[in-house]
């Protein structure tokens, strides 16, 4: 027990300092605008929706289905709101208690000494887990993790009881019923039932390769046939029930996600794919360069049988069949156990008996953890725990490492990405327990003491060392900016433009441009950096450069709605009435399927048709944009703020003196956002307009409450006093209204023509000289024009 809290202890206390982090990378899709976190939407959601918030069916889909992680995440969301500090807890806490179940593990594996210590730190310490925990997406890979243990761990109750106990039944229910909420929380987490089958077979009765089948078919052994046959069952329930409810359709990824995927070469595609494993066994090894991203080029394609990480390949598969040959190679009669020679069975260690190999050469099976019953009687000697040997944990601690990395291998389908490093989470438990047993057998075949406390030592250092590079690492997940700087060095093309959004954030304008720029120069057909870079362009009034890099987006991703959106806004300000029309309407026509967000791109279709409908009715076309109106409100998705539309809608049902309709449309606008103020001069106006004046006053009143800073607000109310007879309160509104907005012509000319109603000529004549300032063309008996609301 000590070992498991130390462990956990020192999981809890690596990771202590993330709790102060900000949201990073993946949180802000998964968490900050995923619907499903959301009160007001159905909890059901979840259960349809993939990981991101989009329909699992949808083509778009990524197809990620974790629903118990993000039911957690709507936990966290309805105890903190959006405050990271308690989703990083969580998070904190589930890693403390996955190395809590991952050091029990080990001891049933390694009995109750220093090693399993020593596997325990290890999994606490190990670096690679860092995106996992400090990285609030990471937490499917942890949660599924649990799971995965609980499952693990039951299957090997399941096998110790089992022809002596009617629980057995129950430990094996609750195989199932974990690998299935393992799953809910990260696809991988169904691998655990293939593990447990290796475990049973390997390790349990520790059968070898030219074993098994002889060995199963045996009548006495139909207990294990049985229980390898259920495990077989409900995996592949659970994948087909997985198949069928995503769709049945594998997911779809842009070439940046896994160029490899869409390389045309076969060789290509082969000698990366079969490197790539190759590669991140290295980063279990020496984690030294991390990275929140290994997309697009970070890990450049292998492209022929010259380039020389084939070497690397070739080493790392020769060193994976000679350790599988290792485990399952024909048993010899001396080895050790628990760290002490054992010949033909004789030593005994730390109270656990140790049987030589020879022993299960026989053609019956005798389970090495399953206490006998001979004659009806059971015998005591045999329900001391014994310990596996080298070769049993060797073989375990392969398919630990192996089995759960499968589904990112690219072997039954693409997945999206390259390198993953939140993915090498549950794989990281083999790899841990490898190194501990590969030490341990060091430990023991050396003879010289010096050896041997190198050998010990030199493992306690490397647990060292990958906790202090977990200290370290934790650090750049500190916030965004830390994190993506820190991933120049592996993929600068994302980095620099993830870098840049950070930097825009902050209003280093220069800094932002110079980092989306940085950038493009390393992958210059990069959609996303192409529109980013021409929004900030466009912030900073460079139209023309803003709408070059516009249609650059465009071109690169014609699909790209928001880049339409931007350009026709350009388009429109610059009185280029047809091409924004005919780009808002281009925009209007592209389809949703195939795309990696469907809902921001539905928000800015719905966004391209509120400034169709906007430019409509700015040419007097009122029919024309509440046609375009309601064509946005059927579009619009649940996230879309439509406060502005449906005001939109009331001015043009107003415009066409359908005013009952008109304030419907007002009041669904006040309704949405209480505090709109558009909506509540608006509505002011048709208040007035109807008769109902006190009613009227009111809302130009609240307008001004909601913003005292708004000059336009002033001027309507003033207006209305205006209409009212009330000129000296008129006058002082108007007043107010140019102090506010003294660059605004409308504004500043309305402020003079109601000084000079009110008499107050010496006022209205300054006001009318800087208005004449602003607009040095407009003579001074121009009409009073009527202001529409911001």
């Amino acid at each position: 027990m000590i070992a498991e809290l130390v462990s956990s202890a020192l999981g809890l206390a690596l990771y202590l300092n993330t709790l102060s982090a900000d949201f990073c990378y993946d949180d802000s899709r998964a968490i900050k605008t995923n619907q499903d976190l959301l009160p007001e939407t159905p909890w059901t959601h979840i259960f349809y929706n993939d990981f991101w918030g989009t329909l699992l069916t949808h083509s778009g889909s990524h197809k990620s289905y974790r629903p118990l992680c993000t039911l957690s995440f709507r936990l966290n969301h309805a105890i903190g709101g959006l405050n990271p500090w308690s989703y990083h807890l969580v998070n904190v806490l589930l890693h403390a208690a996955v190395t809590g179940l991952f050091t029990n593990f080990s001891k049933i594996l390694l009995g109750d000494g220093y090693w399993t210590f020593m596997a325990g730190l290890m999994f606490a310490s190990h670096p690679i887990h860092t995106e996992a925990v400090a990285g609030i997406v990471g937490r499917a890979d942890v949660g599924a993790s649990f799971f995965f243990l609980l499952s693990l761990l039951c299957y090997m109750k399941h096998c110790s009881t089992r022809g002596s106990s009617a629980r057995t039944w129950g430990w094996f229910l609750g195989t199932g019923m974990c690998a299935g909420c393992s799953m809910l929380w990260k696809e991988q987490g169904v691998t655990v039932l293939a593990v447990s089958a290796v475990y049973d077979v390997f390790v349990f009765h520790r059968l070898k390769m030219k074993q098994i089948l002889p060995t199963i078919y045996k009548r006495k052994n139909l207990s294990l046939f049985l229980s390898i046959s259920l495990l077989t069952f409900w995996g592949t329930s659970l994948l087909g029930a997985r198949l069928y409810w995503m769709g049945n359709k594998p997911p779809s990824f842009s070439n940046s996600d896994n160029p490899a995927a869409d390389s045309d070469s076969l060789l290509a595609r082969t000698l990366t794919f079969f490197y790539l494993p190759t590669k991140n066994l290295w980063l279990l090894l020496c984690p030294d360069t991390l990275s929140f991203d290994w997309s697009m080029d970070a890990v450049p394609l292998l492209k022929t049988i010259s380039d020389w990480r084939n070497l690397h390949t070739v080493a790392f598969y020769t060193g994976l069949l000679l350790l599988a040959y290792f485990g399952l190679k024909s048993p010899s009669i001396e080895r050790e156990c628990n760290g002490k020679f054992v010949t033909n069975g004789k030593q005994n260690a730390n109270g656990h008996s140790c049987h030589s190999e020879v022993e299960y050469g026989n053609s019956e099976i005798k389970p090495s953890f399953a206490s006998k019953v001979e004659n009806g009687i059971r015998n005591n000697a045999s329900q001391r725990t014994q310990l596996p040997s080298t070769e049993n944990i060797v073989v375990l601690s392969l398919s630990l490492l192996i089995i759960p990395f499968v589904p990112a291998t690219n072997l039954f389908f693409y997945v999206g990405f390259v390198i993953a490093e939140r993915v090498l989470y549950i794989p990281s438990m083999g790899f841990c327990l490898l190194i501990t047993v590969g030490a341990r057998a060091l430990y023991v075949k050396v003879q010289k003491r010096f050896l041997k406390s190198l050998i010990f030592y030199a493992t306690a250092a490397l647990i060292v060392f990958y906790g202090l590079k977990t200290a370290i690492r934790n650090g750049d997940w500190q916030n965004e900016e830390m994190l993506y700087r820190s991933g120049i060095k592996v993929n600068p093309a994302k980095a620099w433009g993830n870098l840049g959004n950070v930097l825009k954030s902050q209003s280093k304008i220069s800094e932002a441009e110079s980092a989306y720029r940085n950038a493009l120069y390393y992958r210059s057909n990069m959609a996303d950096m192409l529109y980013n870079l021409g929004l900030l362009l466009q912030e900073n009034s460079r139209f023309a450069e803003a709408l070059h890099y516009y249609k650059l987006a465009i071109g690169s991703r014609p699909t790209l709605a928001s880049a339409y959106l931007n350009t026709g806004i350009i388009l429109m300000n610059q009185g280029k009435s047809e091409e924004a029309r005919r780009t808002f309407l281009k925009c209007s026509e592209i389809p949703d399927e195939n795309l990696k967000d469907p809902h921001a791109h539905k928000s800015s279709v719905t966004s391209c048709l509120y400034n169709l409908g906007k430019l409509y009715h700015e040419q007097g076309h009122y029919e024309d944009a509440l046609s375009v109106y309601k064509e946005a409100i059927q579009k619009m998705p649940r996230q879309f703020a439509p406060q502005s539309l449906y005001n939109m809608m009331g001015e043009a049902y107003m415009r066409l003196s359908m005013l009952p309709e008109a304030e419907h449309w007002y009041m669904e606008s006040l309704r949405s956002k209480t505090d709109h103020i558009p909506a509540h001069l608006t509505y002011g106006k048709l208040l007035a307009l109807t008769g109902r004046k006190s009613e009227a006053e009111k809302f130009f009143l609240k307008a001004i409450e909601l913003d005292p800073t708004k000059g336009n607000c002033y001027m309507h109310y003033g207006q209305f006093l205006l209409e009212e007879a009330r000129l000296i309160e008129a006058a002082e509104m108007a007043k107010k209204a140019a102090e506010l907005d003294s660059t605004e012509f409308d504004v500043v000319f309305n402020a003079a023509h109601m000084l000079r109603q009110a008499s107050l000529n010496e006022a209205a004549e300054k006001y009318y000289d800087l208005a004449a300032r602003l607009r040095p063309n407009i003579t001074a008996n121009l009409k009073l024009e009527c202001i529409s609301p911001v």
